[in-house]
């Protein structure tokens, strides 16, 4: 049997708590970068999200977040741009709650946008009562 020479397996990995929950510089966003709405998972390290000015990208999640920072529909990110490619963009930062909150209150993000409501749909907004009613003489055909 061969000799283990690290330090541990996954569980010493698992055990490992990035301490960067704590309280961490707000980051705005610069030339090159966007903020937006997941709307959707894809898998593959990929996500569907809305950016803020109104188009809807492909994006990529870094490696550096990929499988230690968890996000989810209708969380709100950071993408970069691509200068080559419009339609997709690449994930560098995931706001917790209470920083898109405060991105909000300081007007970075539209009044419109919806926090902590998981997955975004502009089409159910008006339809409220989704329900078939039946009558008595429907069933008696049958």
């Amino acid at each position: 049997m061969p000799k283990n020479k690290g330090k541990g397996g996954k569980n010493r990995k698992r055990g490992k708590n990035e301490a960067d929950d704590e309280k961490r510089e707000l980051v705005f966003k610069e030339d090159g970068q966007e903020y937006a709405q997941v709307l959707r998972m894809l898998g593959n390290g990929r996500c569907e999200a809305m950016c803020i000015d109104g188009t809807k990208r492909l994006c990529h999640i870094r490696g550096k977040m990929h499988k230690k920072v968890w996000i989810a529909a209708g969380d709100i990110i950071l993408v970069g741009l691509r200068d080559y490619q419009d339609d997709k963009a690449d994930v560098i930062l995931k706001y917790m709650p209470d920083e898109a909150r405060l991105l909000k209150a300081y007007g970075e993000l539209p009044e419109n946008t919806r926090l902590n409501e998981g997955i975004v749909d502009e089409e159910d907004d008006g339809a409220v009562d989704d329900y078939i009613e039946f009558e008595d003489e429907d069933i008696d055909k049958i």
